[in-house]
């Protein structure tokens, strides 16, 4: 990658490329795997990347949802969701508050759960609930208190199409819903005003990124964001140049010309089915037309809690990626780190 782009970039949103990072947070491994070696490339069946050709029904969705719990203390409940599953919905769609009663009923929980924070729709990854309202509001506080100190409380991973000219660092930007055409998109605000920041209309957010291992011009990222904000994981990492593998709508602001990235206007870049070259089309065994069943490769991997005890203990809950993503890493060659931390 032309390292002026990515400086040009950095310039106008504030990415700092040599920003400190947090400590570990990863410990899920591939199957087999030893130190940091990485698998070489399967070109074997192990399992489809693609979304399957139909919508899941009710009662596949729910024996998903059965097999995923990761965490159980009676008060506390975690479940790692599928990508394209939203937490809620219109009357009458499948949504993983409306699949919660018969859930709760099939695993034996409590039938008052309440979601607390969870992966948004396209997204896979943990789902944290409770039916204890003294636990609900703890939580709750403790994701306040955290966010006001800076402090990361979630751990995403994510596969991107192009490698960080910066093993690790940070990117701080102002963002700003939009309206374009029929939908509404996240847009950056270089340098938002004061007056734009006081009525809510921008707000000022902040990702910090690191690389985990690299390979075939693609990324695996380790990803925590400091702020809340629709889309942000995605829209920060396109000012990187580096976009989220299966991102059907933030990725075409990532132009190439001559093979160099280089960012298109976001205020005037309409969502498209993502674009992949020759090469890495070949390393997924995909075809273009395809690529639109390709889910989205961004996993809410852990989550911090309040342990009991000490106030300023914790604890971590960790949901591993789905199949189609450990797959896409064998199929990329990029290993999943070590780590003795393990729930």
């Amino acid at each position: 990658m032309e390292p002026s782009a990515l400086c040009r970039a950095a310039a106008m949103f504030r990415i700092s490329l040599q920003a400190p990072f947090s400590a570990r947070a990863w410990y899920q491994m591939l199957p087999k795997q030893r130190g940091s070696e990485k698998p070489a490339a399967d070109s074997s069946s192990r399992g489809s990347i693609l979304r399957p050709g139909r919508p899941l029904g009710r009662e596949e969705l729910l024996r998903l949802l059965e097999a995923s719990l990761v965490h159980a203390d009676g008060a506390l409940v975690a479940i790692s969701k599928p990508p394209g599953l939203p937490v809620t919905g219109k009357p009458g769609e499948l949504t993983l508050l409306s699949l919660l009663p018969d859930l709760s009923l099939k695993l034996g929980l409590p039938d008052n759960l309440q979601v607390i924070k969870a992966a948004h729709k396209e997204s896979s990854g943990l789902v944290l609930l409770s039916g204890c309202q003294d636990t609900i509001q703890s939580l709750q506080d403790f994701y306040i208190k955290s966010r006001k100190a800076g402090h990361a409380a979630a751990t995403y991973c994510a596969v991107t199409t192009r490698v960080p000219a910066a093993l690790e660092g940070e990117v701080r930007t102002g963002l700003k819903l939009m309206q374009m055409e029929d939908c509404e998109l996240v847009v950056p605000v270089a340098s938002p005003s004061r007056n734009s920041l006081q009525r809510k209309e921008v707000k000022n957010t902040l990702t910090r990124f690191k690389v985990l291992d690299s390979c075939n011009g693609c990324a695996l990222l380790q990803l925590q964001p400091l702020t809340a904000f629709p889309g942000q994981l995605l829209v920060h990492l396109t000012l990187i140049l580096s976009p989220v593998l299966g991102d059907h709508v933030y990725s075409s602001r990532v132009g190439t010309v001559l093979g160099e990235p280089f960012l298109l206007p976001a205020e005037s870049t309409l969502p498209r089915t993502q674009v992949l070259d020759d090469f890495l089309l070949g390393k997924l065994h995909l075809q273009q037309q395809h690529v639109h069943r390709l889910p989205l490769h961004l996993h809410l991997h852990q989550l911090l809690i309040p342990a009991a005890g000490p106030s300023s203990s914790k604890k971590v809950i960790t949901a591993p990626p789905p199949s189609f993503f450990l797959q896409t890493l064998r199929l990329l060659g990029l290993a999943l780190p070590q780590s003795p931390d393990k729930q």
